[in-house]
C-alpha cells in the first residue's frame, strides 16, 4: 500500500474525506463503538454531494462540531493491488461542540499527543506528515 498526494484531481474520483481537526490547541479523534483504535473523522462521499460538504456533515457527524472553520489541504489517494483511491484533504478548528453525539461513534478524545493505537496506521499519520509540511498544522 502506498499513500499519495496531489494538489488537485478531477472531482469525480474524490471519494472520502479526512478532516484533522483541532480544538483549544488539542487534537481531535475519534473513537468508533466496535473499534478500540483512534481515528481522525472523516468518511465516505455520498452520491451528489459536493465534497466539502462531505466534510463538514462527517465533521458534524463523528464529533458533533456545530461552529468551525474548515479548510482544504490536498487531495491525497491510497495505492492497493486494486487500484488507487482518492480523497480530499482538510483542517478544521473547532469553536463550539453539541452536548452529545448521535452517531456511531462512542467518544471523541480532546488531546495533546498523537494515538498510538491508530485504526489506520499506514494512512492517517501520512496524512499529518502532509499537512505539517504544507504549513497548515
Amino acid at each position: 500500500m502506498e499513500v499519495k498526494f496531489y494538489d488537485t484531481v478531477d472531482d469525480r474520483f474524490l471519494k472520502f474525506a479526512v478532516i484533522i481537526s483541532k480544538a483549544e490547541g488539542k487534537w481531535i479523534f475519534r473513537k468508533h463503538k466496535d473499534r478500540d483504535t483512534l481515528e481522525v473523522p472523516g468518511g465516505h462521499r455520498e452520491p451528489g454531494e459536493d465534497i466539502l460538504d462531505t466534510a463538514k456533515r462527517e465533521l458534524r457527524e463523528e464529533t458533533g462540531a456545530i461552529r468551525f472553520t474548515i479548510t482544504p489541504v490536498c487531495v491525497y489517494s491510497v495505492v492497493r493491488e486494486d487500484g488507487e483511491s482518492f480523497g480530499m484533504l482538510y483542517c478544521a478548528q473547532i469553536r463550539e461542540f453539541e452536548p452529545e453525539l448521535h452517531s456511531e461513534i462512542e467518544k471523541i478524545i480532546l488531546t495533546d499527543q498523537l494515538p498510538e493505537c491508530w485504526t489506520y496506521p499506514l494512512i492517517q499519520p501520512k496524512l499529518l506528515e502532509e499537512a505539517a509540511r504544507r504549513g497548515y498544522l
